[in-house]
């Protein structure tokens, strides 16, 4: 693989998973991205997040490019779906592994969270582990044990030199008001999971991968995905990607305070149509 050897200036993206329907919360990250974008002229792209193949659903892809449309965002070219591009995502982790900055994992989640539980500084410690002897690793192979391939912190900090100096740039804020130059600490995520057998690529590593394929220049998302950046930081140094400034905007948050959910069943884009909500309405109601 082969990321663009420069980055198109002001390309952003809206990039939702289609397993559920959109909703408010949705809909005012979908504005904030577009409406930005067109303020600068810049490009908007859309990119269908659909690796999750035993959620995502044909019918919500569907609802989520007739919401938009309804809204009045508008995007540039076809969405790029991550199902049409898992080639991309597995040269990049074949790249990872030659390099031995990946490991097999084959811990369910049960022994990871005790291995957790018994880490010294408690269980909200991230899960740190390391490649297994050789012989053990072939035989949990040989008997076609799961496993996930987890990204190595020792390894990767081994390849760098380090990982103090990785930064990034956050125009927005993050939960606490990070702002500005940024020290990622990747080291806070643990050694994250970068793909499965058989279930295919997780989510970091496929968004590193999306964002420099397609030029993305502005990363601009939900506070909630700031502590994202640092681990997707250290991918990008990884595989010699470019970094993307980062514009992280505040969630909306429901009558009750809590931030909109599709678990919860917040109120879809879909309901609101059905009840005549116009989408200026809507617009207006969300600030835009």
């Amino acid at each position: 693989m082969s990321a663009p050897s420069f980055i198109t200036p002001f390309v952003t993206r809206f990039a939702p998973s289609p397993t559920g329907l959109l909703h408010r919360g949705h809909a005012y990250s979908a504005l904030t991205a577009f409406e930005t974008a067109r303020a600068a002229g810049w490009r908007l792209l859309l990119r269908i997040e659909d690796i999750d193949t035993a959620r995502c659903r044909p019918e919500f892809e569907t609802a989520i490019v007739e919401d938009l449309a309804w809204l009045g965002v508008a995007w540039e070219g076809p969405a790029r779906r991550q199902s049409e591009h898992l080639a991309d995502y597995r040269a990049a982790l074949a790249g990872l592994e030659a390099r031995g900055l990946i490991y097999r994992c084959f811990k369910t989640r049960a022994q990871v969270l005790a291995d957790i539980g018994r880490a010294p500084h408690g269980p909200t410690a991230p899960y740190r582990g390391a490649p297994l002897d050789p012989t053990e690793e072939a035989w949990l192979m040989g008997e076609g044990r799961p496993f996930a391939w987890r990204l190595s912190l020792v390894a990767a900090a081994r390849a760098l030199g380090g990982l103090s100096t990785l930064t990034f740039t956050e125009e927005g804020a993050g939960p606490n008001g990070e702002t500005g130059r940024i020290a990622a600490h990747p080291e806070g995520a643990g050694d994250v999971i970068l793909a499965r057998k058989g279930l295919g690529v997780a989510y970091h590593l496929a968004v590193v991968v999306d964002d420099a394929l397609q030029g993305v220049s502005h990363v601009i998302r939900g506070a909630d995905l700031f502590e994202a950046a640092h681990i997707q930081r250290l991918l990008q140094a990884l595989l010699g990607l470019p970094t993307p400034v980062y514009r992280h905007h505040p969630l909306l948050l429901g009558d009750d305070g809590r931030r909109f959910a599709k678990r919860d069943r917040a109120e879809t884009l879909r309901d609101l149509r059905a009840r005549g909500i116009a989408p200026a309405a809507l617009r207006a109601e969300l600030g835009f």
